[in-house]
């Protein structure tokens, strides 16, 4: 079951946006396996014991406002895809402080929703099935994809560093977990491998993640770094 939230206090447009849902679901015989809570306000949204998959987020509101309502979900390690939607346009690059999966502009077009929901179900698609498994001692752990924000070796360990803040830290070798992982990392430095879906940037000798980190890059691969960033988001249709 695919669980979306749309947060909007306009009403009208609440149920616009719930409708586009129910045209796409049902164009792609998804009715059954998905559901739609709508909410006034950020903090309703906030007060929910639900956690959603994807989240319809407008930023004007009453506060918490929609971009406080998104930093205050990912500061509860909140993973939901954050869409949102609003007739400010010039906010745009503030959607990426909240890591927000796309950004749609009222009045809405049906052809660029529909898009923006194929991508979403595929991104969905891959975080239920991609993960590694590492060795622990005589254990072993699960570790989702697209929770690792990047990968650094020191000595004889890898140490994975994850959205939550925590690091999962075991016996291997970067070239090894790089034939595992998928077109989303890139060896930044050869000590380094960097998840592109937490990169904002590259100056001066140093790869810039969402989360406040900052990890070398080779001078030599700063270019390449560049480039794979501009084909993953190309990819993504972003």
């Amino acid at each position: 079951m695919i669980k979306i939230a749309v947060c909007d206090d306009e009403p009208m447009m609440a149920q616009e946006l719930a409708g586009h849902l129910a045209d796409y679901m049902k164009e792609k015989s998804m009715t059954a396996a998905c559901s739609v809570s709508i909410f006034p306000n950020g903090r309703a949204l906030l007060d929910a014991a639900d956690r959603f998959d994807v989240i319809f987020l407008d930023i004007q509101m009453e506060q918490p406002d929609g971009m406080e309502t998104a930093k205050l979900l990912r500061r509860r390690v909140d993973h939901s895809l954050l869409v949102f939607v609003t007739v400010l346009k010039e906010l745009v690059f503030d959607a990426f402080q909240v890591e927000a999966y796309d950004y749609l502009l009222k009045p809405l077009d049906s052809a660029r929703f529909h898009q923006t929901m194929d991508r979403v179900l595929r991104s969905l698609e891959r975080r239920t099935v991609e993960n590694i498994v590492i060795q622990r001692g005589t254990g072993c752990e699960v570790v989702l994809l697209s929770d690792i924000v990047y990968c650094e070796v020191l000595g004889r360990k890898v140490y994975l560093h994850k959205n939550d803040g925590t690091v999962s830290g075991y016996y291997d070798r970067l070239e090894d977990l790089e034939r595992r992982v998928d077109e989303r990392f890139f060896k930044c430095h050869r000590s380094f491998l960097v998840n592109l879906d937490y990169v904002r940037g590259c100056q001066d000798g140093q790869v810039l993640l969402s989360q406040g980190e900052r990890v070398p890059a080779s001078r030599l691969r700063e270019r390449e770094l560049t480039q794979a960033l501009l084909r993953y988001m190309k990819e993504r249709g972003i």
